[in-house]
């Protein structure tokens, strides 16, 4: 519910800015001590733990945090987003990623209409021609198997799919449906991504899957047309409708790129790009990859974490408490970065996923109502999957800037390695830095623990570790599908209660549109200089350097070279 009070103004937050220096004052050490503290602050929902009781919080500071949200009206915002009402006032549309993965009697609706329906119709489209591709019955224009799939999309429609995809490429049912078969993703408009991506790959065998929403992104577009060209050139231009796809909404510029608009899988308004790896743009590469079967499970997994945000109490609702939490750290602490560090080299991609859909949901300065925040909100997500990230940056979390750390954990390996003679299999191995990682950070190591272990005096300042360093540990009981979108649906959810207690909107992205305005400056001067021979004009001196270095240096290329890919 939008109020011209900022949350700042409120009591609740008026408290907290006192609780937290009596917070400071005690360390970690302490509040692990206290059984009852920490038996409190463990939260377990289907198949997934919570631990937070290495928070730099006590009760008290939770009750702090629920009056906080009650100020912030957050049960009314959850309820109004579930509502389909047009809680993205910049935009003026629903929020309704929910939607994607609603069971198929659900009622959701957005503008009067209950969207359930049609999210069913595309899904149940995307089944029967991933089902007909995989089973040979759609084949290419030389009639051979399509057996590898080519996802061309940016932001949004890359991230979340990509990390879904790496997560299920090792787990065994996933995998044994995957025979055979290959998905790749390409985003970068730089031509590097496109000779990666069409390694190896011959056009007889390939299906495109083009994922714009307008059919007007101009990196996927060009991307688009270089794969258009390297079908064309081998099979010729007809071939396109057997080989490529769309997943859009603008039918009209499908048909004119030359796929068929019956081949087009639509998506909706109400879906932010970030928010729409449960919809075609994730679904339709996935299914083709994997199956529908086993994609259907992931949406089960994310629609239980729906469900459970919008109707748990908040002490035990998962994607609310990691919400309060991060709010508490980086309002009241100041922490300015989170790391997310899972223990499961399947979820490599997971971070640099939720890296977009938390820092361009609530990288904001304004509230909802466009006021000035006198606040910071919103982090910097990193990370990497232990232990990897230990011989990286762990140094800086664990002597450095205090930063804090979400740990995630599975109890059964996707593909476990049992070493006879060892003392612990491999994933025993990794677990062991997934549990000692979070009690390291916590309690430190004092100079005196260093001096009774006989550490030279003059070493002892550069081995001692502050410690009192928060983080929170999620253990799930597995890594398949349903799992992944459970994980999925709770850091989306999380990064929506931020929102929504900071009182911002959540779900524009308005700060991505300036540069990609000033890239199109930019572009028609390079055509003009190339093709016209005209000077650089109209950019500041800085610009125009670069600019003038950067033709004069690249004057060899022809203006218009004709379309020739790189040899692979």
């Amino acid at each position: 519910m939008a109020s011209s009070t900022l949350i700042c103004e409120t009591q609740p937050w008026k408290d907290l800015k006192s609780h937290v220096e009596d917070i400071k004052k005690t360390h970690l050490r302490e509040l692990l001590s206290d059984t009852d503290r920490c038996k409190s602050m463990v939260v377990d929902f289907d198949g997934i733990t919570l631990d937070y009781s290495r928070q730099r919080a006590t009760p008290g500071t939770m009750d702090n945090l629920y009056n906080l949200a009650e100020a912030a009206h957050l049960k009314e915002k959850i309820d109004r987003m579930f509502n389909g009402e047009h809680i993205n006032s910049t935009e003026n549309r629903s929020v309704l990623h929910v939607a994607l993965r609603a069971p198929r009697d659900a009622v959701m609706q957005s503008d009067g209409k209950n969207v359930v329906p049609d999210v069913w119709n595309v899904l149940d489209k995307i089944k029967d021609f991933s089902e007909r591709v995989r089973n040979g019955s759609w084949v290419g224009a030389t009639g051979k198997a399509l057996t590898d799939v080519i996802s061309v999309g940016i932001g949004g429609s890359f991230l979340g799919p990509l990390f879904v995809h790496t997560a299920l490429q090792t787990d065994p049912e996933a995998s044994k449906c995957a025979t055979g078969r290959q998905l790749r993703f390409l985003a970068n408009v730089d031509p590097i991504d496109v000779a990666r991506n069409i390694a190896g790959l011959k056009p007889e065998t390939t299906l495109v899957v083009v994922v714009s929403k307008t059919f007007t992104t101009a990196e996927t577009m060009l991307n688009a047309r270089t794969l258009r060209a390297w079908i064309s050139k081998e099979l010729g231009p007809s071939a396109v409708a057997k080989h490529m796809v769309a997943v859009s909404t603008n039918l009209m510029l499908v048909e004119k790129f030359g796929i068929d608009p019956n081949n087009a899988f639509a998506f909706w308004d109400w879906v932010g790009g970030r928010y729409s790896v449960c919809s075609a743009v994730g679904v339709l590469p996935l299914s083709l990859q994997y199956g529908f079967t086993v994609v259907d499970k992931f949406l089960k997994g994310a629609s239980s974490i729906d469900q459970h945000f919008y109707s748990a109490p908040f002490e035990k609702n998962l994607p609310v408490l990691l919400g309060m939490l991060s709010v508490w750290n980086v309002s009241f602490f100041g922490y300015p970065a989170r790391a997310i560090l899972p223990y499961s080299q399947a979820l490599e991609k997971f971070a640099p996923h939720i890296q977009q859909v938390s820092m361009e949901s609530n990288g904001k300065g304004v509230s909802i109502d466009g006021k000035p925040l006198p606040f910071e909100t919103g982090e910097i997500d990193f990370g990497e999957p232990g232990t990897n990230g230990q011989h990286s940056f762990y140094q800086l979390i664990h002597q450095g800037r205090v930063i804090p750390c979400d740990f995630i954990g599975v109890v059964k390996s996707q593909q476990p390695v049992y070493l006879e003679g060892e003392v612990v299999n491999n994933h025993d191995e990794l677990m062991s830095n997934f549990f000692a990682q979070p009690d390291a950070l916590a309690y430190g190591k004092t100079p005196e623990e260093l001096q009774k272990e006989n550490v030279l005096q003059h070493l002892i300042p550069h081995k001692t570790f502050s410690g009192n360093r928060p983080s929170l540990s999620l253990l799930l009981s597995s890594l398949d599908a349903y799992k992944i979108g459970q994980l999925l649906a709770i850091y989306e959810h999380r990064v929506a209660v931020q929102g929504f207690i900071w009182g911002i909107n959540s779900f524009d992205q308005w700060g991505v549109e300036l540069g990609k305005s000033l890239a199109t400056q930019v572009r028609k001067q390079l055509h003009a200089s190339r093709v016209k021979g005209e000077p650089v004009e109209g950019f500041n001196f800085s610009t125009t350097t670069m600019l003038t270095k950067y033709l004069k240096e690249s004057s060899e290329v022809p203006a218009n070279p004709p379309t020739i890919l790189p040899r692979i």
